[in-house]
């Protein structure tokens, strides 16, 4: 896709493939998230405008919500019966479907501050989503004869401001696209295992069935061991806060990540398959530095669970794009930065599954197929 010209209509059908806003014949969703965008956009420039020395990242960040605006456009006007070059107005002659670039032949200029130019282009930008909104407010507009002429506004003012932020709505849609795959594919393709290529006795255990469940000890303490083969493993886990809240049973996160990711640094120091043939990878990615990333991985996610009763009823596709990607977030640099976000969803959806069995149950029986990319969990055989 990056060495193609894209068009206007050719992004839209694209697009509405990750559409999930269409709800009860209503387009309330796609307008709320266009609102949405144009604030998020707002709020880029004003935090470079406050943060000039030290905020960084402010171009990628122009360039991904110009991208999101252009989606819920797209999505917009698909929804309103309207291709994208039917609201492209007069930058686009009547019946034709032209690219991005034949609409901004202008060269990209690097985006280093705010001017002023762009700042007012962006608040008329808002007027006008604003205007929609407005009209949305009425209820469904679909056939509202104001919408296209609206849609055409917002498209043109979102060109010019994309012309003086010196940023091709090419850049934007095939960035915006390449996101969207990477959270709702077309198509699962899983990468292959980080470990293929080192030694049977460094990978990852492409099976594995370990046992986990909780003992009493003195002062009534609870605490979980594990076992694998007949033999413990690993220390005895409490929850390590006043307020007791089952994270003695979050082992079930880095067992799916093993299994589904086919990555866990924990796992790896817990079965002693560090990849020791290479000495930076051994270092860099199984060494000290990955486990407590790992750890911290496992914090975040169980903290947002508590609040989400560990995802209980999500399903693939429901979990927050901005949480996924502060996952992702975490890992930047190693090598599982790589997996795309679905399957991050994946992981860590099985990974609650599990916790919620182990908390219910006070212990259970967890199945690892990396092949597979699953992680089960079931009663231990009395």
């Amino acid at each position: 896709m990056a060495q193609t010209m894209i068009t206007l209509d050719g992004y839209q059908r694209l697009a509405i493939r990750s559409d999930r806003t269409k709800i009860g014949g209503g387009i309330d969703l796609a307008v709320l998230g266009l609102v949405g965008e144009i604030g998020s956009l707002l709020s880029e420039t004003k935090k470079k405008q406050r943060d000039a020395r030290s905020y960084l990242g402010y171009e990628a960040s122009v360039v991904e919500e110009m991208g999101d605006v252009l989606w819920y456009l797209a999505v917009l006007s698909h929804h309103a019966g309207l291709l994208l070059s039917d609201v492209a107005g007069d930058r686009a002659k009547e019946g034709t479907d032209p690219t991005f670039a034949e609409l901004q032949p202008q060269q990209t200029l690097a985006l280093q501050t705010p001017t002023v130019a762009f700042e007012r282009t962006l608040l008329r930008l808002a007027g006008e989503v604003g205007r929609i909104a407005s009209l949305g407010g009425r209820g469904n507009f679909t056939g509202d004869p104001a919408l296209r002429e609206l849609l055409s506004g917002i498209f043109d003012t979102l060109t010019s401001a994309a012309d003086e932020a010196g940023i091709t709505l090419e850049q934007a849609a095939k960035r915006n696209l390449a996101k969207a795959e990477d959270r709702w594919p077309t198509e699962r393709a899983i990468p292959p295992l980080f470990d293929e290529s080192f030694p049977q006795e460094e990978r990852l255990p492409r099976s594995l069935v370990v046992d986990l469940f909780e003992r009493t000890g003195g002062n009534n303490k609870r605490y979980v061991v594990q076992r694998c083969n007949g033999i413990f493993i690993g220390d005895r886990l409490t929850d390590n806060i006043m307020k007791p809240d089952d994270y003695r049973f979050h082992d079930a996160f880095h067992y799916a990540y093993a299994a589904i990711l086919g990555w866990s640094p924990v796992t790896r120091a817990l079965f002693r398959q560090k990849r020791k043939s290479e000495a930076r990878v051994d270092e860099g990615e199984d060494g000290a530095r990955a486990i407590l990333i790992e750890e911290g991985v496992a914090t975040f996610v169980f903290g947002e669970a508590k609040r989400l009763d560990f995802f209980e009823g999500q399903r693939p596709g429901d979990l927050g794009f901005g949480f996924l990607k502060s996952v992702r977030q975490f890992v930047r640099g190693y090598e599982v930065e790589a997996c795309p976000l679905w399957l991050w969803e994946e992981a860590i959806l099985a990974g609650n599954e599990a916790f919620r069995f182990l908390r219910e149950k006070r212990g259970g029986r967890l199945r690892l197929d990396l092949d597979g990319r699953r992680l089960s969990v079931e009663d231990i055989p009395a």
